[in-house]
């Protein structure tokens, strides 16, 4: 059993910043790549940013504004988000590509989602 918990969101204004926690915990052998993605009412969920190895990727409508860190030691990935705007008002998911102990092969871990909300 994996267990991933999201941890960080909040109300901010326009402009602010707000850093967003994920840890995963269980039966983990490994973790293969950690990441956000969002989804608003009626949208499909969509990448906010992932962390691969050494590899990121972010989303075209936060790249330069938003950070993806892990530490991989403690099984957490970080996102830093700064300038942020009324758009990106959402609950994020943090997902985690987890190899189980006994396992082989990764499988999708998801969050239950952490608000945030951008308004003036």
């Amino acid at each position: 059993q994996v267990h991933v918990v999201e941890s960080g969101g909040g109300s901010v204004q326009p402009g602010g910043s707000l850093r967003l926690s994920c840890a995963a915990s269980g039966s983990i052998r490994s973790i293969h790549a950690m990441g956000w993605y969002r989804q608003a009412p009626g949208n499909q969920r969509e990448l906010v940013a992932l962390a691969r190895g050494d590899i990121t990727n972010y989303g075209d409508s936060v790249r330069g504004r938003f950070t993806i860190s892990r530490d991989v030691a403690k099984n957490t990935v970080y996102l830093q988000m700064n300038m942020l705007k009324p758009e990106d008002t959402n609950v994020y998911y943090c997902k985690g590509a987890v190899v189980t102990s006994g396992g082989w092969h990764p499988a999708d871990y998801w969050g239950q989602g952490t608000q945030v909300t951008v308004s003036s």
